[in-house]
């Protein structure tokens, strides 16, 4: 099927008001949209739908054979959208892309949740960083984003969902590891790991320094959050990830938080999704039990060191 169900919804417009621009204002749209979309519809369907006779335009043979057929069409469409509106149906796929924090540390417990509780609802899970999560919504890969920070697009809806913040993270070894504070002219001579340009933590961690510290020395970028982990614990890195990427390792002796009261590094992980997609019972289940699983988790447990 080649015509979409606007080009449709168009034609009825027309041959209701025989004026484009008649049309146009009732569809909320510039006359050239009506226009257009008028013209594309004749071009696919191979015949003239109207007769044009100075700015009035009536129906022509096809025209007329097409219009209670279009009629039909565009109740049907209307039914389906109520009917699933009214019964609430949560069930059907729904292509959800999430930044490593909340894919690692989050996810896990909410699917689970929503596979109990609604077994009918298959999520399919990317995991990407911040960057790609949103070029992936934006090109209609996914229906659904978790992402770090912030989002600059206005073609997405960003929704906050809860707070994080980054530390600098040190092996117990390391020469700083033992100082009351950690000063910026330390930072910059250390050697540092960190994520790849693009991720969430590195665009939060570079506006923390910036203006503040010149130049890192950076050694390597990975993707792999565990990566970093093993080289700092290991080696004479330093490197900044999400407190909740380091929470076990800190309890456990493996890794250090340095002290950097000068750095404001504060962020928050946010659900964003585009702006025209309209009302998605899916996403509002996915975020009600996100937000559910976010309260408890400050009840049970402290989010930060």
């Amino acid at each position: 099927m080649k015509y979409s169900l606007k080009q449709i919804m168009v034609f009825d417009a027309v041959a209701s008001l025989e004026s484009v621009s008649a049309a146009a204002r009732k569809l909320s749209m510039t006359q050239s949209a009506v226009s257009m979309s008028l013209g594309q519809l004749e071009n696919l369907l191979g015949r003239p739908l109207f007769i044009r006779q100075g700015n009035r335009l009536t129906l022509s043979h096809w025209g007329n054979w097409l219009r209670p057929r279009a009629r039909r069409l565009l109740q049907d469409a209307q039914q389906i959208e109520l009917g699933l509106h009214e019964q609430h149906l949560i069930s059907g796929r729904f292509r959800l892309c999430s930044s490593q924090t909340a894919a690692e540390h989050l996810l896990p417990e909410l699917i689970s949740k929503i596979d109990t509780d609604f077994p009918e609802l298959r999520i399919d899970l990317t995991v990407e960083n911040t960057e790609n999560v949103v070029e992936g919504l934006l090109n209609y890969e996914y229906d659904f984003g978790i992402i770090e920070g912030r989002n600059d697009d206005s073609r997405l809806y960003q929704e906050q969902w809860l707070d994080d913040h980054l530390v600098i993270v040190a092996s117990p070894h390391h020469p700083y590891a033992k100082q009351t504070t950690t000063s910026l002219a330390q930072l910059e001579q250390a050697r540092w790991v960190l994520r790849e340009q693009g991720a969430g933590t590195r665009r939060i961690f570079e506006g923390a320094i910036h203006g503040v510290i010149e130049k890192l020395n950076v050694w390597k970028e990975y993707e792999h959050v565990s990566l970093l982990k093993a080289l700092v614990k290991n080696g004479p890195y330093l490197s900044s990830l999400p407190f909740l990427d380091v929470e076990k390792e800190v309890a456990a002796g493996e890794l250090v938080i340095l002290p950097t009261p000068q750095l404001n590094m504060q962020r928050h992980l946010s659900f964003v999704w585009r702006c025209d997609s309209g009302e998605n019972p899916l996403r509002d289940c996915v975020i009600t039990e996100a937000r559910r699983l976010s309260k408890h988790r400050q009840h049970t447990k402290p989010m930060k060191s």
